[in-house]
C-alpha cells in the first residue's frame, strides 16, 4: 500500500517539476531554470475564433486600432495543427469598442493547405 501511495505522489508531482532544473552548489547558491519559458508575449485571451470562407476569424479586444498585423501567429505541426495568436503591438487608441474586432488570416497567410484540420489554443474570455 505504501508503494502505491509513493507512486501516486510521484505521478502528481511530475507535471509540476517538468521543464524545471534546480541547481544547489556547495556554496549554498540556489539557481532555478525554467526551460519551458518562452520570451515572446503570452497567448492573447480571445473572445471567439472560427474557420470561415478559407480563413481563421478571431474576435479580440480592441481600443480602436487593433489590426491582424499586431499579432504573431504561431503554427505547431500537430494533429490537428495548433494555432496560437500573440499580440505583439499594444492598441493604445482610446475608442470604445465593447464587442472587440474581428481579425482574419487566410489559410495561405497561415501557410496551411485549405481544409487543414486545426484548432486555436488561445484561452477564451
Amino acid at each position: 500500500m505504501r508503494g502505491l501511495r509513493i507512486l501516486a505522489v510521484g505521478a502528481l508531482a511530475a507535471p509540476l517539476l517538468a521543464g524545471c532544473v534546480i541547481y544547489d552548489s556547495e556554496a549554498g547558491e540556489n539557481v532555478s531554470v525554467n526551460v519551458s519559458r518562452r520570451d515572446g508575449p503570452p497567448a492573447e485571451a480571445i473572445r471567439e475564433a472560427r474557420f470561415a470562407d478559407g480563413a481563421l476569424v478571431a474576435r479580440v479586444d480592441s481600443n480602436g486600432c487593433t489590426q491582424a498585423s499586431d499579432f504573431e501567429v504561431s503554427i505547431a505541426d500537430n494533429d490537428p495543427t495548433e494555432i496560437t495568436l500573440r499580440r505583439t503591438k499594444q492598441d493604445l487608441c482610446k475608442a470604445l469598442v465593447p464587442d472587440g474586432v474581428e481579425l482574419r488570416w487566410t489559410y495561405a497567410e497561415l501557410g496551411l493547405e485549405p481544409g487543414t484540420p486545426a484548432r486555436i489554443v488561445n484561452p477564451l474570455k
